[in-house]
């Protein structure tokens, strides 16, 4: 309130206080003495005012006590909260001069504000951990990428570089060269396009294929094709895709994992020496032998003639000198050839194997996004795969397509593919209905030069397949009056569509490494004193002929795999057959499913220990009801001459020290207590994989009963009922 306004209220108020005092002193008075009092007020006034102004300040002084200790008091808490919300350190609010309320109030924002304060500086402390460990990390990725012989270069999808290595520095400034502006500038680094270097459209088409595996299954696409640079420059590219990591359901892999491609790795090699040297000799090797039979003929024909004793002088000489001067024409070839063999030279590019569905259907996009036409696909082989440079053969398709359309005004065109009669080729067919062409027409686009709209190739269609090995050539179907370009292409070895499904689900991206192995040292305190959590683990099953040890059975399998700083290494799995040397029961063949034949031709026991003893060294050994298993291995250490000696621990024991009062500790029983699928049940990779699940999912458990070291959950395994199981 504005204080004028204060001081008015104040002195009317006065006023009127004083007003009414004096009303009342008057109406108890006589009429007389009424008289004469207001006769001498009259006289007086001025002097009664100024008696009233000191009650006015009075009042004047309440109003404004009120107002700051009372009705100011929220908004002067407001302004010093908003004030202490904005400081980094804040301090306390001072709530002496509050009232009673508002300072309880103020307390409890202190209270509140030194929470925060506490919690904020334990944000604080982990962040810089947290930095320090991400700058760490940063600092050995790089040391380790700045030691790789090949040169990577990683990308986002629209081809900005996010993190590339030195060598691809120095590669990509080389391939620079004397064309590089400003001084030697240089083609790669941060937010830079790669697109710079490499082709647009061969990135995409290598994207493309990526996708095409992924939506058949591979959870690892990789692709790689060969390219040039403007400096002239040939590099081998291998091409893999960089996804979120986040996991994916096996059901929903196959549409959901190609929509979590967040960007690409490329490994580039310069392979333009090693190309030019292969060639070269190549080359030479082929002039020597075409261009050198003739002369080898006319040699060995004078030399046959001068093996008579009776030539006459002047045949001989003749003779004598048709050799020197083949001789000397063989000389002169080689070295003609090595002058010229890079200008004569088609350069060889590696093939990359393809299904030919993939292909065709790449084709067709293709074909249907440059000309607009429609691309039907008619007879295609669904288990053929080829031997390809898939861009520079989209190109030709492509080259042919538009032409047709161009030029013959084809409505639409067919692509089909099938097995060639000729042993390791296959044909693909462009098939058109409509207007033949000439043998001169056909010789004519087989020579130029391709080019699709403003874009320009020196390539020419022969080239490209001459590339590949192949042909190309013209038919005609009368009977259906159609016709086609048919190109042979060589036959690659058919290869699985997807890749095999994993024993165990697992995430949508493999662990390769793990920088924290960075902080274990050899000077480790004793395995037993260690927490469970900072070991490694070997993992483990065995399947065997029978259930006696003792009386004869015999490994027929053994399964394993790898716990390293909690963390499952699902990639690095062990799993081999065993060759028992005896007969499997039948009886056991439904449990395991391993028959007779699958084990014939395996190694023995005997070559199989050493492999996984070396596997197994370091670690600890962890196995559901491990006693069994151990009992083979240890029936086995007189023969072989290892013993595993490491400690074990036993997921069947431990979930005893978790679960006492549970009926059942068989594997399943657990995995369902645990919800862990299980998959792969009773082969022995895939109940290792289970059981690693199984003892990730105990550790945290056995921590909150106070076992966090291995000694403790030794000791703890062993006073269980089922630790007196013998074998």
């Amino acid at each position: 309130m504005n204080w004028k306004l204060q001081a008015a209220i104040s002195v009317a108020v006065a006023v009127l206080f004083a007003a009414l005092a004096l009303g009342l002193m008057l109406l108890a008075l006589d009429t007389s003495l009424r008289a004469d009092v207001l006769q001498a007020l009259a006289a007086v006034w001025p002097m009664v005012l100024l008696a009233v102004l000191p009650l006015a300040g009075l009042a004047i002084w309440f109003w404004r006590w009120h107002d700051v200790r009372h009705q100011k008091a929220p908004e002067r808490l407001l302004e010093k909260v908003k004030l202490l919300s904005a400081t980094k350190q804040s301090q306390q609010i001072d709530a002496a001069q509050e009232a009673p309320a508002m300072a309880r109030l103020t307390q409890a924002i202190n209270g509140l504000a030194a929470e925060r304060d506490r919690w904020r500086g334990d944000v604080q402390t982990q962040v810089a951990q947290a930095s320090q460990s991400l700058h760490q990390e940063r600092n050995r990725l790089a040391a380790l990428m700045s030691e790789l012989s090949q040169s990577v270069v990683v990308c986002n999808l629209d081809g900005r570089i996010l993190l590339f290595n030195h060598r691809a520095r120095l590669q990509f400034k080389s391939m620079a060269g004397a064309s590089s502006l400003a001084g030697g500038a240089e083609w790669v680094g941060i937010g830079r396009s790669i697109y710079a270097v490499l082709d647009r459209a061969l990135l995409a088409h290598g994207l493309d294929n990526i996708r095409q595996r992924m939506l058949r299954g591979a959870s690892q696409p990789t692709t790689q094709f060969l390219t040039s640079t403007a400096s002239g420059q040939l590099l081998r590219v291998h091409m893999a895709p960089v996804r979120s990591g986040e996991a994916v359901e096996p059901e929903a892999e196959s549409s959901a994992g190609v929509a979590d491609i967040h960007g690409f790795v490329l490994m580039l090699d310069n392979v333009t020496h090693s190309f030019e040297e292969d060639t070269r000799r190549d080359q030479l090797l082929l002039g020597l032998t075409e261009g050198s039979r003739a002369s080898l003929a006319n040699v060995q024909a004078a030399v046959e003639m001068l093996a008579f004793d009776d030539l006459e002088p002047e045949m001989r000489e003749k003779f004598l000198r048709v050799v020197r001067e083949e001789v000397g024409a063989m000389g002169q070839r080689i070295t003609d050839l090595v002058a010229r063999s890079t200008e004569t030279l088609k350069t060889r590019w590696p093939l990359e194997d393809m299904l030919g569905a993939d292909l065709l259907l790449a084709a067709q996009r293709r074909i249907a996004a440059h000309s607009g036409r429609d691309v039907v696909l008619d007879t295609v082989d669904p288990q053929v795969w080829i031997q390809v440079d898939s861009f520079a053969l989209l190109q030709v398709l492509t080259y042919l397509s538009s032409r047709l359309f161009d030029e013959f005004e084809v409505r639409f065109v067919q692509l089909r593919l099938s097995r060639a009669p000729e042993a390791g080729k296959v044909h693909l067919d462009l098939v058109w209905t409509g207007q033949a062409m000439s043998s001169e027409t056909v010789m004519s686009w087989e020579l130029d030069p391709m080019h699709l709209g403003a874009e320009r190739n020196p390539l020419t269609v022969r080239d490209v397949m001459d590339r590949h090995g192949g042909v190309m050539w013209f038919e005609r179907e009368r009977t259906r009056h159609q016709a086609f370009f048919r190109l042979v292409l060589p036959r690659a070895t058919a290869q699985e569509a997807g890749e095999p499904a994993q024993m165990v689900q697992q995430d949508s991206r493999p662990e390769y490494y793990d920088f924290d192995l960075f902080q274990v040292t050899e000077a480790h305190h004793a395995l037993d004193e260690r927490p469970l959590k900072s070991l490694a683990y070997t993992v483990f099953d065995t399947e065997t002929t029978g259930l006696n040890p003792s009386q004869g059975d015999e490994i027929i399998q053994i399964g394993a795999t790898r716990i390293v700083n909690y963390k499952l290494l699902r990639q690095d799995a062990f799993e081999q057959l065993i060759d028992p040397g005896r007969s499997i029961p039948a009886a056991s063949i439904p449990i395991h499913g391993i028959t007779p034949e699958m084990v014939q031709g395996q190694p023995r026991i005997g070559q199989v220990l050493p492999t996984f003893h070396a596997y197994a060294s370091d670690t600890v050994l962890v196995a559901h009801n491990a006693a069994f298993d151990m009992k083979f291995l240890q029936l086995k250490e007189a023969s072989t001459g290892l013993r595993f000696d490491q400690p074990v621990l036993d997921t069947l024991l431990l979930s005893a020290v978790i679960h006492p009062h549970q009926d059942s500790h068989r594997l399943e029983a657990i995995a369902q207590r645990m919800n862990i699928t299980v998959l792969g049940r009773h082969t022995a990779l895939g109940d290792a994989m289970v059981t690693a699940e199984v003892f990730l999912r105990m550790i945290p458990l056995l921590a909150e009963m106070g076992i966090h070291t291995l000694g403790q959950a030794r000791e703890a395994a062993q006073k269980t009922y089922y630790a007196r199981l013998k074998y």
